[in-house]
């Protein structure tokens, strides 16, 4: 990437922070990845903290859940629990997690967050439960507002996806959003505003285009 660009990134970065903070949520610009998951061990603090996580590309491909085991922390593995009674108690500990890492499918210039799921298995810890959601995402996820960042998950993010997880859905065939029903994973569509506890969702913005 070349350094006009990165420079643009950084610029965009501090001014989104600075609408994070109006919306109550701690807002964190890293020039790589590298500093970015040095940032985020910092975020989850020391001792031997839990640490739960959503289903991201941005997380799988920066490696950071081994550089979060190799720190020492509990990582609960949530693909580790795989019949009905398992998946229950991984339910309990994630909601009860220190953390909860995750990315976002995309965030506004004011410092929304946009977030579509299928089963809503990471907006609902998102909205409540673990004591802190740290949200990793590269400056690719940036949309000018909520209307275009909407756009951007079901045409850009939303078709990725299926076809990673060999969904039967028509943006999987042709790429574009054909609001589909009911075979959809864009069943659950949050937008967070506004953290209603101070400082409980803090995000990481990487000067890298990562995820979807």
């Amino acid at each position: 990437m070349d350094q006009n660009k990165k420079k643009t990134y950084e610029n965009q970065a501090a001014q989104i922070i600075k609408k994070l903070e109006k919306r109550r949520m701690e807002g964190y610009y890293c020039a790589d990845i590298e500093s970015a998951k040095q940032k985020v061990l910092e975020l989850i603090g020391e001792g031997r903290k839990s640490v739960a996580y959503g289903g991201s590309m941005t997380i799988d491909q920066c490696g950071l859940k081994d550089s979060i085991a190799a720190a020492g922390h509990e990582l609960i593995i949530r693909e580790n629990y795989t019949t009905p009674e398992q998946q229950k108690e991984c339910k309990a500990k994630q909601v009860n997690a220190d953390t909860f890492l995750m990315s976002t499918n995309a965030i506004t210039m004011d410092g929304e967050l946009i977030n579509i799921d299928g089963r809503g298995s990471r907006v609902s810890f998102l909205i409540y439960g673990p004591d802190q959601v740290i949200v990793l995402a590269g400056m690719n996820k940036l949309a000018v507002d909520v209307k275009e960042g909407m756009k951007r998950v079901r045409n850009v993010a939303a078709p990725a996806n299926t076809v990673r997880l060999n969904c039967n859905t028509p943006c999987a065939k042709t790429g574009f959003c054909a609001d589909c029903l009911p075979n959809s994973i864009c069943c659950e569509i949050v937008v967070t505003r506004c953290s209603a506890v101070p400082g409980r969702i803090k995000v990481v913005l990487v000067g890298e285009e990562l995820g979807y």
